[in-house]
């Protein structure tokens, strides 16, 4: 009896092995897999943060180079007008009358005073100041030496810092001042405040601890803060943790003792090119982590917490699972057949014997059996349903179809098939998949809800068939339809149309408002459309903005045109769009058939060349297909294909037209303006060619011939030792989108060794309505290349005050639209004011676009326009006649000039 039990318990574990253990493995795998991803989530927190810390560092540390390279800059100008008065006026300048008359009251400008060449203060914006420099700061003595052993007229800065008389941290700018003879005549010095150099700090993107620095030559001497603590000292060794060899860079420096307050962080460093100083940027590694810990700590509770649940939840899912195994193994035998039966949870099984006549034929079933399920599918329990007949849970006709389907299944022995549960049976669902098999003198019938399948292979069939954004039929359905509604047209001898129709406007308002903006505008396009419609005609959207309109059926064309009309009509009201108005109209081409074709591919072809006709023509109308439109069409393409072969024969050519001085006449730069000399049609105008290109990628290779072109012709005009000025070329919204227009301008300028100060990026106001830091990042790439950014035809796009300013742009090109109305009308020269006022706020020079008449230049004076182009100073000339005008300079005529002086 024992071995009998033993035996029992293999032949249990070794058919339950699996069943018995699962829970341990599974548990076990989800404590593995949870605490890799706790710790791989820490792991990918930290590296994210490093990256993001570094690409700050980074950022914020150009950012500060170029502050401090701005506030040098005007130190340097201060230096040198002090320096020019003093020697201009003789020794008599005095800067304390400066002072009283408003100069050098900033609160950064400590003092500003003159040293003679004895070291004693001569004039000073600080009262009794008459000590010599032997009493000065240690800085102040070096820079004095220095200028007096050396000839050398440039800004001296005095690093480090020292202590004024009035204890404030100050930094000591000098100037060498010299006599007539070039001896040494004495200094100009400037002490700045120490904390002027460090108000760039912004505590919102740096941090409590944040590290702010300028550093001298040496890497050590400078000025530096932490937090609100500012120091001049070089207590703290930056040039161990700053790489000597790279001017730009960001690393993380784990060693605190570098610093002060003993905290590790990143570094990053941009060395300034005009002057010996070094901007240094840090970012508390500590800080940067502390929003991080809690969720760490958050993140480790939990794994703890889930861990001990998955160990009690493996302690009794094991339990219970090898108590259910034993009780199944002990059923086993008994339910074997009935548990082969009723595989699978989503059937119901049934146990059915046949009743037959006197005469042996079948006329009835009784259930002898069922599972659960099977007695639901009826509403029933199990002891309800069994010993009830087939006949009493069906309708008499209903019921006569079953005995027909149960009869033949016993004389075959099975039967399959998949069927629409009809009203009037007692089963609860729609659709069923029915198998049944022959068993001694009954049947085995299993029944499987297939409802849900049912309904998602529909729903697939509607995906297939309808556009997700709009509801309306897809190019699928179109395809598959059209062949169907020409056979039945033809059948019932009558003409269909197919209207193909493309919104004009709607890519505006999706670039400028967005894509959530554009898809609610394309469902209500889409309502329109329908509401304009018979109920046997279907609107398609093809995709983007454009829709096709199948006409069925049509028995005259005027027909068609009214709906066109219709549909044309229905656009003329403002589309709304969160509480802005939106205006589009449709370009409609309408083909027939079977006049304009009889298969699918040939009237979609002609709908859509009668809509470019629309296009072409000026948009928001309709037109029939005709076979001269197709010529049209194919003009277009040979003129695409003369671009092509124009690009690779070398046939266009660059023209300028000279931008001068409003005041002088002084040549400032040109415009680089493209022609096509056509070997047959002469020289073709850009307005001719520019278009059909912009609407192809053909516009990136005129763009980049373009600028290979004004590279060549500059170094051509360097190598004839002419007085160069910048060339600006224009650049399409297509190029700029590229993303890769400043390599291409950084690898011309350099394949003819051309400064970039000769160049110059002209950008219509649609190329700047991108992504914004997609936007940003390209024009800071451009102009570290020390290339100026225009924006061409100003007033005739989408630009902002704001997006202006955002963009930092050096000159602001106002489109002849607006230069035409001088003169004309009042408003004209009120709103051009109004132009040059903005800009001038904002930093950008102004040039008048399209200037003709004198009577322009005199108003343009009067607003004080910096510059101007048009026929009245030159039309645009070849490279050969800009010689004559390089030479000359001066383009207006001598009677239209005016002194500088005045002009100022």
């Amino acid at each position: 009896m024992s071995n009998f039990k033993q035996k029992y318990a293999c032949v249990f574990l070794r058919n339950h092995y699996a069943q018995i253990f699962f829970w341990p493995l599974f548990c076990s795998l989800l404590f593995i897999a949870l605490w890799v991803f706790t710790y791989a989530k820490i792991e990918d927190d930290t590296k994210s943060l490093q990256i993001n810390a570094l690409k700050d560092v980074s950022a914020l540390s150009r950012s500060y180079a170029q502050y401090l390279t701005r506030s040098l800059e005007q130190l340097d100008q201060v230096s040198k007008h002090i320096k020019y008065d003093w020697e201009t006026s003789n020794g008599k300048l005095r800067l304390e009358d400066l002072r009283v008359q408003g100069l050098f009251t900033a609160p950064q400008f400590t003092r500003v005073a003159i040293l003679d060449k004895y070291g004693r203060p001569i004039t000073s914006t600080v009262a009794n100041d008459q000590r010599q420099v032997e009493g000065r700061s240690e800085s102040l003595r070096r820079l004095y030496l220095f200028h007096q052993l050396n000839n050398s007229s440039e800004l001296q800065l005095g690093l480090p810092g020292a202590l004024n008389s009035s204890g404030k941290q100050v930094v000591h700018f000098t100037r060498r001042l010299e006599r007539s003879d070039d001896s040494f005549d004495g200094i100009v010095v400037i002490s700045v405040e120490a904390s002027y150099f460090s108000t760039f700090y912004d505590e919102q993107s740096m941090g409590k601890s944040g590290l702010l620095a300028a550093l001298g030559s040496d890497g050590v001497s400078g000025i530096s803060r932490i937090g609100d603590i500012v120091r001049i000292d070089n207590a703290q060794r930056f040039d161990q943790a700053i790489s000597s060899s790279a001017d730009i860079g960001a690393r993380y420096v784990s060693d605190s003792a570098i610093f002060i307050d003993q905290q590790s962080r990143f570094l990053g460093w941009h060395r300034l090119t005009a002057y010996p100083l070094t901007a240094v940027i840090g970012l508390s590694n500590g800080e940067l982590l502390e929003p991080y810990r809690a969720a760490w700590r958050a993140s480790k509770n939990f794994a703890i917490t889930a861990s001990i649940f998955l160990l009690l939840f493996a302690i009794v899912a094991t339990r219970m699972s090898i108590s259910l195994a034993w009780r199944k193994y002990q059923e086993k035998e008994m339910q074997h057949t009935y548990r082969l039966a009723t595989e699978g949870a989503d059937n119901g099984f049934y146990m059915l014997n046949a009743l037959h006549d006197n005469q042996g034929e079948i006329i009835d079933f009784l259930y002898v059996d069922c599972n659960v399920l099977g007695a639901k599918f009826f509403g029933l329990n199990r002891d309800e349903l069994i010993g009830v007949k087939l006949s009493s849970l069906q309708t008499d006709s209903y019921f006569k179809k079953l005995l027909a389907i149960y009869s033949r299944a016993m004389e075959t022995g099975f039967h399959e098939d998949e069927y629409k549960v009809p009203e009037e049976s007692q089963v609860d669902f729609s659709w069923a998949r029915r198998r049944l098999a022959r068993s001694g003198s009954g049947l085995a019938v299993t029944i499987s809800d297939i409802s849900l399948r049912k309904q998602t292979e529909k729903e697939l069939v509607h995906l297939a068939n309808r556009d997700g954004l709009t509801g309306l039929y897809n190019r699928h359905w179109l395809l598959n339809y059209l062949p169907l509604a020409l056979q039945r047209a033809t059948t019932g001898q009558y003409m269909l149309a197919v209207l193909f129709i493309d919104l004009d406007g709607f890519k505006n308002i999706n670039d400028t408002r967005g894509h959530a903006a554009g898809d609610q505008l394309l469902k209500s396009v889409a309502s329109r459309l329908q509401s304009v419609l018979r109920p046997t005609d279907h609107v398609i959207r093809l995709g983007g903005d454009e829709f096709v309109v199948v006409l069925e059926p049509v028995y005259e064309e005027s027909k068609s045109a009214n709906v066109a009309e219709r549909i044309s009509e229905s656009f003329a009201q403002a589309f709304l769009w969160n509480g802005e108005k939106h205006q589009m109209s449709a370009s409609i081409g309408i083909s027939l058939f079977p006049k304009d074709g009889d298969d699918t591919e040939t009237l979609l072809k002609n709908a859509d060349i009668a809509m470019y006709s629309v296009k072409a023509a000026g948009k928001d109308h309709y037109n029939f297909f005709r076979p001269e439109l197709y010529a049209k069409l194919k003009d277009r393409f040979e003129l695409e294909q003369a671009l092509i072969q124009a690009l690779e024969l070398n046939q266009f050519v660059l023209h300028y037209q000279p931008r001068v001085d409003t005041f002088t006449g002084e040549m400032t730069s040109m415009e680089a303006l493209i022609r096509w000399s056509h070997p047959e049609r002469g020289m073709v105008s850009p307005m001719e060619f520019i278009p059909i290109a912009e609407n192809s990628s053909l516009i990136l290779r005129i763009g980049d011939q373009v600028m290979e072109m004004a590279c060549a012709q500059i170094a051509a005009w360097k190598a004839q030792n002419l007085a160069l000025v910048p060339v600006s070329i224009n650049v399409s919204a297509r190029q700029f989108q590229t993303g890769d227009l400043h390599s291409k301008l950084q690898a011309n300028l350099e394949k003819y060794g051309v400064d970039a100060q000769f160049l110059e990026i002209e950008i219509t106001e649609s190329a700047m309505m991108g992504e914004g830091s997609a936007v940003v990042a390209e024009l800071m790439a451009i102009r570290e290349l020390g290339i100026e950014l225009l924006v061409d035809d100003f007033g005739t796009g989408y630009s902002s005050l704001s997006q202006l300013q955002r963009l930092d742009m050096d000159v602001l090109k106002v489109d002849r639209v607006f230069t035409s109305e001088l003169g004309k009308t009042s408003e004209g020269k009120i709103f051009f004011k109004a132009i040059v006022s903005m800009a001038h706020a904002l930093n950008m020079r102004v040039v008048a676009e399209g200037v003709e008449t004198l009577e322009q230049l005199s108003i343009l004076r009067i607003l004080c326009c910096d510059e101007i182009q048009g026929y009245y100073v030159s039309r645009p000339l070849p490279p050969e006649q800009m010689v004559t005008l390089l030479s000359q300079r001066f383009l207006l005529p001598e009677v239209n000039k005016m002194p500088a002086i005045v002009a100022a």
